[in-house]
């Protein structure tokens, strides 16, 4: 998102701002039989198996300047929660005598479910369901991570032997991967028991999962023990996995996943993380290098907001619903924008200004399209905007309709913060506007009077980790329209 790195004198007026402790649950409240996972935020205890350490996000030596309580790292990755590092492949010690804890099964039974249910929401694609098989031309995993891209196949497999495919819960083609394993790029065994893990969560009830999830002879138990250091045995693995896709290709055919998709209105927030990492893997991540040319001291200067706190902010703070507009007003690479029209299925609008990051979201946004497609959900309107957000035509237009609005503001000068401000005269009565920092300062000035009259203000605390550019935690402000 495009900022400036001048260092605000801003602070937030007390007499004008309340102070509320974000509170991250850490265990989730049992709930019998429920089919559909927690949508908590996912820093709580997961039932789900998280994707692993993704790809390199860009170095923070440019993103955004230090505070009291925000640490600057060197070199941060993406991470998606609970994830681990890719150092290695997914080969690991097999165990018979495993807490019952470890079990997915067992733990989706303990799924919570504390968000509001949109009823108007509908999860199933329409075009996901057919009769004939669909192309939804996505890029592949092989495309990014095989042999040909110099990837050596994982101990034990032959170079002829790597090729293998993957079912989604659609009539969509299958995904191609290899088995092949090189640091920082896509670990086929990885994302390959973390789709299983989904779709058992996600489109299947209780009963219909145990082949696929079950602790004992499942097809993700089987994987895992193929693959493990005391049995390491690929054709085993491949049977398993020939076994998960002819069993789920069967429950598509016969109309029991689009049956069960129409049953629920929301996509769990680790499923929305996971396809979002997916299209970032297979987009964003082999250019990574772009989003850090940008001019020092300019608007052009990078940093996102991660899953986890996105979630936060759409689902539990403003309530988001999918008859709603969200905007983005320097929105990047275009994350929370996809992150937006997935989760909430909302009309999602944004605006970027950077043509490293605008080239980058555009391909984002293609390849979101194709593997919602492959996953057999349906998103929200997706619109990316070029240019400045204070003079696009459409941008201006649409925030007369919007009920929520992201500006990253966290380094912006106080010149664009005021002029904000004037952009904000005209938003519908209850518009909430996330900032990283307050638009009302204690400065006697003629736009802060302008502020204080139109903006409620509250000040929250975000979580460590839910940035790119800091580990620590650090303010954030929701501003009511009045």
């Amino acid at each position: 998102m495009g900022i400036f790195s001048h260092k605000s004198k801003i602070k937030p007026a007390p007499q004008e701002i309340r102070v509320e402790k974000v509170i991250v649950p850490t265990k989730p409240r049992p709930v019998n039989n429920l089919r559909v996972p927690s949508s908590t935020n996912q820093h709580s205890a997961s039932p789900r198996l998280s994707p692993n350490s993704r790809l390199s996000r860009p170095k923070s030596a440019s993103p955004y300047p230090s505070s009291s309580d925000e640490k600057r790292v060197l070199a941060r990755k993406r991470k998606a929660v609970s994830s681990t590092p890719r150092d290695s492949p997914a080969f690991g010690n097999d165990s018979e005598s495993e807490d019952e804890d470890s079990d997915p099964f067992r733990k989706r039974l303990r799924r919570s479910e504390s968000r509001s249910v949109d009823l108007n929401r509908k999860l199933r694609h329409k075009k996901g369901f057919g009769d004939d098989v669909r192309d939804s031309r996505i890029i592949h995993a092989a495309d990014i991570a095989s042999v040909a891209t110099k990837c050596p196949p994982i101990h034990g497999v032959k170079p002829e032997e790597v090729a293998i495919e993957l079912q989604y819960p659609s009539r969509c083609k299958r995904e191609r991967y290899e088995l092949v394993w090189q640091k920082d790029k896509i670990d086929a065994i990885k994302d390959i028991l973390a789709v299983v893990e989904h779709v058992a969560e996600t489109y299947l009830t209780d009963d219909e999962a145990k082949p696929f999830i079950d602790h004992n002879g499942s097809f993700r138990r089987q994987m895992e023990r193929a693959i493990s250091e005391k049995y390491r045995d690929i054709d085993v693995f491949r049977t398993a996995l020939r076994s998960y896709n002819d069993k789920l290709l069967k429950l598509v055919e016969n109309g029991t996943v689009a049956k069960n998709i129409d049953e629920i209105h929301h996509i769990p927030p680790s499923l929305v993380s996971f396809i979002l990492t997916q299209v970032y893997d297979r987009t964003v991540a082999p250019k990574v290098e772009m989003l850090t040319k940008y001019e020092m001291g300019s608007d052009n200067v990078y940093g996102e907001l991660l899953h986890p706190f996105i979630t936060k902010l759409l689902v539990e703070q403003t309530k988001m619903t999918s008859d709603q507009v969200f905007i983005d007003l320097g929105s990047g690479v275009g994350n929370v924008v996809l992150q937006a029209a997935l989760e909430i299925g909302c009309r999602s609008y944004g605006c970027e200004m950077m043509e490293n990051a605008c080239n980058l979201a555009e391909a984002q946004e293609k390849e979101f399209r194709s593997r919602c497609l492959l996953w057999g959900v349906a998103h929200g309107r997706v619109h990316l905007e070029r240019g400045d957000f204070r003079t696009n035509a459409k941008v201006l237009e649409k925030l007369k309709e919007a009920d929520v609005i992201l500006v990253n503001n966290k380094a912006f000068t106080s010149t664009l913060n005021d002029a904000l401000i004037n952009m904000f005269l005209d938003l519908k009565k209850g518009c909430k506007i996330i900032s990283l920092k307050s638009f009302v300062h204690e400065n006697k000035t003629a736009i802060n009077d302008v502020a204080n009259s139109i903006l409620d203000v509250q000040r929250y605390r975000y979580h460590e980790n839910w940035v790119s550019w800091a580990a620590a935690e650090g303010d954030y402000y929701i501003s009511t329209k009045k």
